[in-house]
């Protein structure tokens, strides 16, 4: 059975009826542009194959029901308890996995009057893998909105419910993460990245050019899961904030690659090796634009190993595992590679000839085995469009 499938089958358990519909919203596969997009910076998504599904009907009673496959036990409160539920940002009165979904619809009716909506039954299945990067949180979150959307008749534009699930991510499971998973989700296009602009929420597709060049991105998902809401990340958070205190600006992306020696004469050196890492992946992602614009994407190999490397040594958010798989897929052939995503854990991606995706694919579980890393899950990935109607 697929993903759709079981969340329809899941529906039929929970509530002995047939869903209304049935919507889904993609994960996503961050090109280029890490951890600069709670900076105000600049991101290089796109939305992947995969994708998380909602089956949803409305009920008469006032009441909200959540259910996963994730999950043995649904989860049910009343839609006027929300607010007491996700008062501010921290741990969750419910169950991690249902504050996604509930979060969503708590964000989503503090923006109308709901008065007049109506209860509902979710059951959510998802193909997205959790904690290799590839956002499967934003995809529940896509997902959520887009069926809540058509439920209650909100005709909510995608930017809004993007912002619905990253409050939702914010407030309500309390994990610090920035506007580009849900942006990167609601807007994707088939064959293109999403050029954002994590400030003014501007964003345009960049068409790819990887299947006229015969190139493929090929996800490799190392299985060492990572968790946005824990420390680390959050602590990478903190030090960019003193980082844009100490220079005097809103954020770091209000500095250029010419302010890092002031930078660096500020800050004492872990702050500064973070600064240095989200000020270079800016320009990174402008970089990448402009080659995939004027040169083709043969020409953004090199950017993508830079931001590696950054990550790596300044961010210092990457894994043996990761950097395994980064420098095998190099070894082998690929036009560029770089950890994606949060870090910590998680997943590479490689640009490569797609002749090269079963030798590369080959080579890296050998090089994992002989590392006695565990065996990691490799796949393509193709730029896919954004959240839909299914059923």
């Amino acid at each position: 059975m697929t993903a759709i499938d079981d969340a329809r089958a899941l529906f039929r358990t929970l509530t002995g009826t047939e869903p209304a519909g049935a919507w889904s919203a993609p994960g996503r596969a961050n090109l280029i542009g890490e951890h600069t997009d709670y900076n105000d910076g600049f991101v290089l998504p796109f939305a992947i194959p995969h994708r998380t599904y909602a089956a949803a009907a409305p009920r008469g009673d006032g009441r909200i029901r959540v259910a996963s496959t994730f999950a043995e036990e649904p989860v049910e409160v009343a839609l006027d308890e929300l607010d007491r539920l996700f008062p501010s940002a921290g741990a969750p009165a419910v169950p991690e996995w249902a504050a996604y979904p509930l979060g969503v619809a708590w964000a989503l009716l503090s923006r109308i009057d709901g008065s007049g909506v109506s209860g509902i039954d979710l059951a959510i299945a998802s193909e997205v893998p959790v904690g290799a990067g590839l956002s499967s949180s934003a995809a529940i979150e896509g997902a959520t909105a887009t069926a809540l959307d058509a439920v209650w008749g909100l005709e909510a534009d995608p930017v809004a419910l993007a912002l619905a699930g990253r409050r939702a991510e914010n407030e309500a499971v309390g994990a610090p993460t920035g506007i580009m998973d849900q942006m990167a989700s609601m807007l994707g296009v088939a064959d293109a990245v999403t050029f954002l602009d994590c400030r003014t929420l501007e964003a345009r597709s960049i068409p790819t050019g990887f299947a006229d060049a015969g190139l493929e991105v090929l996800v490799i998902d190392t299985r060492v899961s990572h968790a946005h809401s824990t420390g680390g990340y959050r602590e990478r958070r903190a030090s960019c904030e003193r980082g844009a205190a100490a220079l005097g600006v809103a954020a770091l992306r209000d500095l250029s690659v010419a302010d890092l020696p002031r930078a660096q004469a500020l800050l004492d050196p872990v702050d500064f090796r973070r600064v240095r890492h989200v000020v270079t992946e800016d320009q990174r992602v402008l970089d990448t634009v402009a080659a995939l614009t004027d040169q083709g994407p043969r020409a953004i190999g090199g950017l993508l190993v830079a931001s590696h490397v950054s990550m790596r040594d300044d961010f210092e958010i990457s894994t043996p595992e990761l950097d395994l798989a980064v420098e095998t897929a190099l070894a082998q052939g690929a036009v560029g590679a770089r950890m994606t995503g949060g870090g910590f854990g998680g997943a590479a991606i490689a640009l490569l000839d797609r002749s090269l995706v079963a030798p590369v694919s080959d080579a890296v579980h050998a090089a994992f085995a002989a590392a006695g890393h565990a065996a990691p899950h490799v796949f393509t990935v193709t730029p896919s469009a954004g959240p839909r109607r299914d059923v």
